[in-house]
């Protein structure tokens, strides 16, 4: 089975505009033309690549060729910035990352790259206990995740872990805790939750506890706004070691289990092919990581 390289990229056009008539104008083609290489792939396919929906989206097999198609790209880019050409197919480098990593460590590995307007980044922000998902379909090239099994076809490596402490604010554990932390308190204090994927303070809940949450929860989707919750008494939540550190120092956030932190391992994982751009994002990324990250 073979896909023509004006195969693959009229795929990840129609894919990355989401419809015909958008990827066919990227490409300077007919709408037709699009239908009509589609269609020609599916049938050396032998199955159905993209579901014809507003927006167009790729089936489980249309992902593997989705996957396929942006690998290509990035190695055409690669290899026409090595021979110094000017590259037509460039595309960001798509990784996903988890919010507290963006918010504390990830841009430092960010500034490390290239400043020469030779590479770009696009990410996208998803839960570290889901973001192998995008790996998955092709979407993204890396992630930063809490998976240590490798996606097909990709590689891993440990970064470290991100250290987290169950914090509130001092004002909060006056009113809730006045005589200090209780179990049978702790059942109906207030939650700050970042969204309805999160599962820190859950599984801290069941470590002391043994139970599940079912005091009201705050859910406040955003790192630094989450820290802000907490700071102003919403809720008590586990907020990572460098957002609670000051908190904890001046006495404005207090910890509810001194000394019981929340260890969370995360890993890199990426594309299992020789890419000079991907190769300096995982040096940056691993390099930061070990000054950044609980090794």
């Amino acid at each position: 089975m073979a896909f023509q390289t004006e195969q693959l990229r009229t795929l990840l056009a129609v894919l990355e505009h989401g419809t015909f008539d958008a990827a066919a104008s990227v490409l300077h083609v007919t709408a037709s033309a699009v239908s009509q290489r589609i269609k020609a792939m599916e049938q050396v396919a032998g199955q159905v690549l993209l579901q014809r929906s507003t927006p167009i989206t790729a089936t489980a097999a249309g992902a593997v060729v989705h996957r396929l198609a942006r690998q290509l790209r990035q190695l055409e880019a690669d290899t026409a910035a090595e021979l110094g050409l000017a590259s037509a197919t460039q595309g960001a480098l798509a990784i996903v990352v988890n919010a507290d990593s963006l918010a504390t460590w990830f841009m430092g590995a960010l500034t490390q790259l290239p400043r020469d307007g030779s590479l770009a980044c696009e990410i996208l922000r998803e839960d570290e206990q889901h973001s192998v998902a995008l790996l998955r379909s092709g979407e993204v090239m890396a992630a930063v995740t809490a998976t240590a099994t490798p996606v097909q076809g990709c590689s891993v490596v440990p970064l470290g872990a991100m250290t987290y402490h169950a914090v509130a604010a001092a004002s909060f554990m006056e009113r809730w805790f006045p005589h200090g932390f209780a179990a049978e308190t702790f059942a109906a204090a207030p939650t700050v939750q970042f969204d309805r994927s999160d599962t820190l303070q859950e599984n801290f809940f069941a470590s002391v506890t043994g139970g599940t949450i079912h005091g009201i929860q705050h859910f406040i989707p955003d790192t630094l706004q989450f820290a802000e919750a907490i700071k102003h008494g919403l809720g008590w939540g586990l907020m990572p070691e460098a957002h609670c550190g000051e908190g904890l120092n001046n006495g404005t956030l207090v910890e509810l289990l001194p000394g019981h932190m929340t260890q969370v391992p995360l890993y890199w994982q990426r594309w299992k092919i020789h890419s000079t751009a991907l190769d300096a994002l995982t040096d940056a990324v691993t390099t930061t990581a070990a000054k950044k990250l609980r090794q």
